[in-house]
């Protein structure tokens, strides 16, 4: 091997700007040639900051140099895996041959997914419902390890949503995909369709019962986040901006006749006068005169009667 021929070796990913880091191994096809490593789970990081390249050894260019780094890479990364919230390797060990490996880099790819999908191999030879349960599988199977996203902390969820929540909606928004490919019109059907499917399987917030959907209203008020997180101010004018895009779209109320708001309004009242109703005489009020205890309108009646001013009166129930 002269100085330079391509090279195996071990290389770590650190970044300027955060503290995260990753560690891998490489065989390059020519000397000295651009790599920064080969990341999924979380590739947009490397998007999003600045990475840093560090080799750290050099190995054979043989089947057992390829093996042997592939074992060094991997005691590199166990004293950190999913102990350090920092490191972003999700997987640790396994070792192929460069050559099976450089095989199979070559015929991947694009190439083998259509071909698979022509011919019904792989993940392909399997129904969608087959591939559901091995997700869930392998699901339960990291949760149970802790591995991949499950090694993550709330924080680092939240956060990682976020960072990559706004690159992945700012490039689909670029190119038009997933929810920017549709109309407003098509939008509407959608949510319509997703929570009619939520309500019927009773998931999401159609699985939470009143109390407990009262008790994450609290909590989102205490914290002032979502709707709570806004000023008076700020409330009135996404409402108005709400409404004026409902009115452009005829959707919501403007989708009605004057004959369906009218008895849209009339069921609303009955409701509203049941429900107002058994609130109002659920309560329990004393006379601070005499001591009576009572509901709201009958305990006017009672003070009337007997000369008694209806302000005297406290709350109890």
């Amino acid at each position: 091997m002269t100085s330079q021929s391509p090279r195996i070796y071990i290389y770590k990913i650190t970044f300027e700007e955060v503290l995260y880091y990753y560690y891998g191994v490489h065989k390059e096809k020519k000397f000295d040639e651009y790599y920064m490593g080969s990341p999924v789970t979380h590739k947009w990081m490397w998007d999003f900051y600045t990475p840093k390249k560090q080799v750290l050894q050099l190995f054979d260019v043989t089947d057992e140099g390829w093996l042997e780094a592939q074992k060094v890479e991997t005691r590199l990364i166990r004293p950190f895996y999913n102990t350090d919230k920092w490191c972003l390797n999700e997987n640790c060990g396994g070792g192929f041959s460069f050559e099976v490996s450089s095989k199979a880099g070559k015929i991947g790819g694009k190439k083998t997914g259509k071909k698979n999908y022509e011919l019904g191999l792989g993940i392909a030879s399997i129904t969608p419902e087959q591939r559901s349960e091995n997700s869930k599988k392998i699901g339960k199977k990291n949760y149970e390890l802790g591995l991949g996203f499950h090694s993550l902390t709330k924080e680092q969820r939240s956060e990682n949503g976020k960072r990559g929540g706004k690159i992945g909606g700012k490039k689909a928004k670029e190119l038009g995909v997933g929810i920017h490919a549709f109309t407003p019109e098509q939008r509407h059907k959608s949510g319509k369709k997703g929570g009619e499917k939520a309500k019927e399987l009773g998931i999401g917030i159609c699985g939470l019962s009143p109390e407990q959907r009262r008790e994450n209203g609290k909590k989102l008020k205490e914290l002032g986040i979502g709707i709570h997180g806004y000023t008076k101010e700020q409330k009135s004018d996404i409402g108005k901006i709400g409404g004026d895009k409902c009115k452009e779209l005829d959707i919501g109320i403007f989708s009605l006749t004057k004959e369906e708001l009218s008895e849209a309004g009339k069921k609303g009242g009955k409701i509203g006068g049941k429900i107002s109703g058994r609130i109002t005489s659920s309560q329990k009020w004393k006379c601070t005169e005499t001591g009576f205890i009572a509901n709201p309108g009958n305990l006017t009646q009672y003070q009337r009667k007997r000369g008694i001013d209806t302000t005297k009166r406290i709350r109890i129930e």
